[in-house]
């Protein structure tokens, strides 16, 4: 099977992340099988889901990790122009939902596998999958945790995300909050004497708003990014039942992208004192107030550019140069957990992951099934 036909069996199956993905698993579990690679499955607590991980070459110390997730985004409300999840030769692009984000990278992963097995490693390729990538990294933690408690030491990590297969050594980290704003209701003719949920929301988002202007003006700043500083973003808010109710209830949804070395202990008690602030201005009535909930994140990924692991990846990949991105990956997390230093290399472009007719280029997995090849080689040594 080549990595198109395999791309082709992993687009079919719809693991938009509020659905299961253990169809796919099942799939990749059977492949690693017949190709006499074992794995190990590492549940979601409902067991609806599950991570999978495997080794391919010697049970040693070193070697390099494989990661990618199995969830893409929904497409509901998008204008797809094909079937989503039906992958679709248009040109020189392979048009579906997840090609990009990042089934093609996957694909390609386990296609090497069977070549992989044939060579005379001297060091292992450990392969990680996980769900839940894009809600959280639900699936990630309890993956790495897995791994690490497995004792494994590799010399260096890649996570494919979509890169246009170019090293990327940075990105920003990611943490998502929601702020409930509770008033009272009363008849809109009375608006004065009832505490307005939605007005003081607004009042939030106002004020998250000139903490992100504080931010691009001050800094700090790291110009390798695309967006050199750290961003606080208010995307969703919800709030009232009728124009002739007051509001008692308004949810702002948030995040904060922050640069490498910012504190994000700091911003979220940055981002709770502006809330209090706010809340102080609300009359003292039980059960009135904003309380600012944590969702989710990625931590930070900042592997050094002098790194070993930087030149190794560099030596994979035809495309010169490295990047930093503003988008967040589960590289950190593998980082951390595995005491590893973590590149984000893939083919695709983050440009069309998640929208409409997401595709990506024949070429760049052509290039990611040669860089899949030079891994291999790189572990004969």
């Amino acid at each position: 099977m080549n990595t198109v036909e395999m791309l082709e069996r992993l687009v079919a199956f719809d693991t938009t992340s509020r659905d299961s993905n253990l169809e796919l698993i099942d799939l990749v579990e059977s492949h690693l099988e017949a190709a006499g690679v074992s794995s190990r499955r590492v549940w979601s607590p409902d067991r609806t889901k599950a991570n999978l991980w495997a080794t391919i070459g010697p049970a040693v110390a070193g070697g390099v990790v494989v990661s990618g997730h199995t969830d893409c985004v929904p497409v509901d409300g998008q204008a797809w122009t094909t079937d989503p999840f039906a992958l679709t030769l248009q040109g020189d692009r392979l048009v579906g939902r997840g090609t990009a984000d990042m089934k093609g990278f996957v694909a390609s992963a386990l296609v090497a596998v069977e070549r992989w097995t044939t060579q005379e490693l001297k060091r292992p390729i450990h392969l990680a999958l996980s769900y839940d990538e894009e809600v959280g990294g639900a699936g990630a933690r309890p993956l790495v945790a897995d791994m690490a408690a497995a004792n494994l030491r590799p010399d260096y990590c890649i996570v494919g995300e979509p890169s246009s297969m170019q090293v990327v050594t940075a990105h920003k980290g990611i943490e998502t909050y929601v702020a409930t704003i509770s008033g009272t209701e009363i008849h809109s003719s009375l608006a004065p004497r009832a505490v307005n949920a939605v007005e003081f929301g607004a009042r939030l988002v106002t004020a998250l708003s000139d903490l992100a202007d504080q931010r691009a003006a001050e800094g700090p700043f790291d110009d390798d990014f695309d967006v050199p500083h750290t961003t606080i973003h208010p995307g969703v808010i919800h709030g009232g039942t009728a124009l002739n109710i007051v509001a008692r209830l308004c949810e702002v949804e948030l995040e904060f992208r922050y640069l490498p070395g910012e504190s994000p202990d700091a911003l979220r008690t940055k981002i709770e004192g502006i809330a209090a602030e706010i809340a102080g201005l609300m009359p003292d009535i039980n059960d009135v107030g904003i309380i600012v909930r944590r969702r989710a994140g990625f931590p930070d990924l900042d592997t050094p550019q002098d790194s070993p692991a930087v030149a190794a990846v560099e030596a994979l990949t035809p495309v010169a140069g490295t990047s930093k991105v503003a988008y967040g990956t589960e590289a950190g997390l593998f980082a951390e957990a595995l005491n590893a230093p973590t590149i984000v290399c893939g083919p695709g472009a983050i440009a069309v992951a998640h929208k409409p007719d997401e595709y990506v280029e024949l070429e760049q997995l052509e290039t990611c099934d040669s860089f899949m090849d030079a891994l291999g080689e790189s572990l004969t040594e």
